[in-house]
């Protein structure tokens, strides 16, 4: 058996699905941070908010391109 193929492969499903996680967490917390009325939050926080829910939505888009093999053709 190709124990190292195994292992790389379960690491980098590891990191990938740990990184999604993490930036989709991060973007709902910027947005929660954005729009609390009691403090006047910084202005970055709604627009970074944005990016983060950006980048998670390709980091699925390529994670569906590496999965479908019609792509590769």
């Amino acid at each position: 058996m190709k124990w190292f193929e195994l292992f790389s492969v379960a690491g980098a499903t590891l990191v990938s699905a740990v990184t999604i996680v993490v930036l989709y967490a991060l973007g709902v917390r910027l947005t929660a941070i954005a729009g609390d009325v009691r403090n006047t939050p910084p202005s970055w926080t709604r627009p970074l908010s944005y990016v983060c829910f950006g980048l998670c939505g390709l980091a699925v888009l390529f994670g569906l391109y590496l999965i479908i093999p019609y792509f590769h053709k």
